[in-house]
């Protein structure tokens, strides 16, 4: 590329502000716009990001406003007359989704790229983790705030490569909205979960399925493919290797053994004695993905895989911010806060819960995310909701839709099976101090996690004042 400035639309994202650090990292000017303040953007203006928060053509700093010299990228989630991105088409700048740039990109290295409709962002996490660990270097795009790095970006500070021959490693977040990972083209690839999702893009679960099978046809020559066994998808790729994983089904590729202690089965052997950093049943499968994945690169690179660093690695892992994260986890008092959106993650979430904590009083807080999500998914949802023993509901965050007649959160909490009440987001922490709970979980893709602080504090307060 001939240019030297980006400008960004919609760059709090956590996929958008990744690039944006990126382009920082590289030299490059970089500005944007978003709906909201967050903690990202706050973050990327310390790093040199130009942000602004009003939707206004005339807001476009003066040195990005040269299509000679200004790159543009936007994410799908932003609407189409969005004023700064039509003026920006108006006058013939260079202009890509975030889909596309993170592709061209990725065509540098050696990707291994994680796919599903649940799980990715863990699993993806937990590969870079690896990489790192296990090569000294390592680079990643991520979908969550990885804690070991404190970022959504991982650059390697080292060259991991064996030979100038040898492509650096990539980790990436493959996300089939919009259907983005068809912009990929993977070394390896990965995919956790095919569910019924986004289905205001695909409209049919065939569709969905369809599409992650093209995620696979992607997959370059001499590759490999990482597949999850309950990910039911057609494979046509004959150029790669496919393998299956699974948390405990012995009939796959990769799976756990317990045996007094908990050891990964692989192809090539055992790496015993597994004690993942973080909590969660649904955490193990997804280590089992992300040792696979490194499995396979080692065959591919010729490149020797130590078995008591992936130990300890896997040890050493801290997880992700809003993915199982604890914010208080006492003998006396839980809180948890998780960024399930779609049914199958609620029910893992709480599955994987009531397995922690078994014969304990749990409170789910949750915030529907799309109005099309509600209205597809209402009965799966209350479905899901219903392991829990009480449930607080907040309207829907709307993100990029318009509201729709007659669709609201109220359709989930009247088909729950279990006591529930509508509760404004702002306050959750007042209801939460006049209920009774035992353990408490936030669960949304939206803003709910601006209130897990406050949230955090009552309990805590609770606790205290229940042991005076």
């Amino acid at each position: 590329m001939s240019f030297n400035k980006i400008y960004f639309i919609g760059i709090g994202g956590i996929g958008m502000s990744a690039l944006a650090r990126f382009f920082l990292h590289k030299g490059w000017q970089v500005a944007g716009y978003d709906l909201t303040e967050t903690p990202l953007t706050r973050q990327l203006e310390t790093e040199g990001a130009l942000v602004h928060y009003t939707d206004s053509e005339s807001l476009i700093p003066p040195e990005f406003r040269d299509p000679a010299s200004t790159m543009v990228v936007f994410t799908p989630a932003v609407p189409s007359d969005h004023r700064e991105l039509t003026w920006f088409f108006d006058h013939g700048f260079s202009i890509e989704k975030r889909s596309e740039m993170l592709g061209h990109l990725a065509d540098g290295y050696f990707t291994m790229a994680v796919a599903g409709t649940h799980g990715k962002t863990t699993t993806t996490t937990l590969l870079a983790w690896l990489n790192h660990c296990l090569t000294g270097g390592g680079n990643a795009f991520l979908g969550g705030i990885s804690k070991n790095f404190n970022s959504n970006l991982v650059l390697e500070k080292t060259d991991d490569r064996p030979s100038s021959n040898t492509k650096p490693l990539l980790a990436v977040e493959a996300d089939e909205f919009d259907r983005s990972f068809l912009r990929l083209s993977p070394d390896v690839a990965l995919i956790t979960a095919v569910d019924a999702d986004h289905l205001d893009i695909y409209g049919t679960y065939e569709a969905v399925q369809e599409a992650f099978t093209q995620f696979t046809d992607r997959i370059r020559p001499g590759g490999t493919l990482i597949l999850n066994k309950k990910a039911q998808i057609e494979i046509r790729n004959s150029s790669t290797t496919t393998y299956t994983y699974s948390l405990d089904d012995s009939s796959t590729d990769f799976h756990v053994r317990d045996n007094g202690t908990t050891d990964i089965i692989t192809p090539d052997g055992i790496i015993h004695d597994i004690k993942l950093g973080i909590p969660g049943r649904i955490n193990l499968e997804n280590a089992i993905g992300a040792v696979a994945m490194v499995w396979a690169a080692s065959k591919i690179r010729h490149t020797p895989l130590d078995p008591n660093k992936i130990r300890n690695s896997l040890s050493e892992f801290q997880g992700v911010k809003r993915r199982f994260d604890f914010y208080i986890n006492t003998p006396t008092a839980v809180y948890m806060d998780d960024y399930a959106h779609h049914p199958e993650e609620l029910s893992a979430a709480l599955s994987s819960l009531r397995k922690m904590f078994p014969d304990r009083h749990i409170t789910a807080i949750f915030q529907p995310h799309l109005y099309t999500r509600t209205r597809d998914f209402a009965s799966e949802f209350a479905a899901a909701l219903s392991q829990a023993n009480q449930l607080l509901i907040t309207p829907i965050y709307p993100a990029r839709e318009l509201p729709i007649e007659g669709i609201g959160s109220e359709m989930i909490g009247e088909k729950t099976t279990i006591p529930w009440h509508l509760v404004p987001k702002e306050e959750l922490a007042k209801a939460l101090r006049e209920m009774s709970t035992d353990i408490v979980v936030t669960f949304g893709a939206g803003n709910i996690e601006n209130h897990c602080a406050e949230i955090a504090a009552v309990i805590t307060q609770k606790a205290k004042e229940a042991h005076k």
